[in-house]
């Protein structure tokens, strides 16, 4: 760049699809769609003038191999292609030229370049965001891109505080199902509850954290690295081995506990009493978290929120269609209850 456009500002960076992007890549990953890439973003106002330019200079000018890796990609249009080497000008490579504002838009669904209307933030999937929080900036000699990615470092206050008032509002719903499937010999759906119920509190213990959540090849990984998992891991191992539903209520109960414990070490709330009592009067015991759920709402601005549907929460916490979720166009139509596509 410094050799064939020593006058552009740009920024260079990897960020968006890839496991590499968030860290997940192994050796195996290396089978496809993996090896050197760099996206760089130019002006709006140098696009047009230096877009091809640019990618055919890098075809030209890369070397074949970058620290023992080829940087040719062999039919591309085929899962991302696989790395190849080539003894001619590079045909295929990792770079592409575009803007932030065009990124936004391909990869988003919608122009962050500026702050976001609030119900805008719960038609982006959280995996979407975590790849733009766990992408690398190289260079940016505009500061745009910088300035892009900490402006969805994390969702804003209120925006937070709904969704996990509705991650809480799920796990209430369901508190009892697993000691009653349990209870009238349906083992296998009393197991299918629990491991249900694990991943809406894994879901939460992200929201807790501040992290954003990945989709689910990557969800556990991703959850190990969190504080919380530190002592919910072994929980969650511990209520999926179980052998009948009283094991699975124990271990649950201990994990309810813990994340009640989370909550209310946030301070965003009045304190909550972390307490599980009996479900009714049947013998099965929860922690009846719908009292989180009425203390994020008793704080949380009502004006902000208004028209938002209760308990509903992002795209990502109603929706686990990978076709929905993977296609910006669909996922904004679908979040659109939340306010105008």
């Amino acid at each position: 760049m410094a050799a064939h456009f020593p006058s552009l500002s740009y920024a260079a960076g990897h960020l968006g699809r890839g496991s590499d992007v968030v860290g997940f890549d192994t050796p195996q990953s290396r089978d496809h769609d993996w090896g050197p890439k760099a996206t760089l973003f130019v002006a709006e106002s140098d696009y047009s003038s230096h877009h091809e330019r640019i990618l055919s200079t890098m075809a030209a000018e890369l070397p074949t191999q970058i620290d023992g890796y080829a940087t040719h990609f062999n039919t591309p249009d085929v899962d991302g292609g696989t790395l190849a080497v080539t003894p001619t000008a590079l045909v295929h490579h990792g770079v592409t030229v575009t803007t932030v504002k065009r990124f936004s838009h391909s990869y988003l669904g919608v122009d962050a370049t500026d702050a976001l209307p609030d119900h805008v933030w719960l038609r982006i999937p959280s995996q979407r965001l975590r790849t733009i929080r766990a992408g690398r900036v190289f260079a940016d000699f505009r500061g745009e891109l910088r300035a892009f990615c900490e402006r969805l470092r994390w969702y804003p206050h209120h925006v937070w505080l709904y969704r996990m008032a509705s991650a809480w509002r799920r796990v209430d719903q369901e508190e009892p199902f697993m000691a009653r499937c349990g209870d009238v010999g349906d083992d296998l759906g009393s197991r299918l509850v629990a491991a249900r119920q694990m991943t809406e509190l894994m879901r939460l213990a992200f929201l807790l954290e501040r992290e954003y959540a990945p989709y689910m090849k990557w969800f556990g990984s991703a959850f190990a690295r969190l504080r919380l998992a530190r002592v919910l891991g072994p929980l969650f191992h511990e209520g999926l081995v179980a052998v009948d539903w009283r094991g699975r209520e124990s271990a649950l109960n201990q994990a309810y506990v813990v994340l009640g414990e989370a909550h209310n070490a946030l301070g965003v709330t009045a304190p909550v009493d972390v307490k599980l009592s009996h479900f009714h009067t049947r013998p099965y015991l929860v922690p009846h978290s719908g009292r989180f759920v009425d203390a994020l709402e008793a704080v949380r601005p009502p004006d902000a929120v208004h028209g938002w549907p209760e308990y509903v929460g992002g795209v990502d916490q109603f929706v686990d269609s990978t076709d929905v979720l993977d296609r910006v166009e669909r996922m904004h139509a679908i979040g659109s209850v939340f306010g105008e596509a």
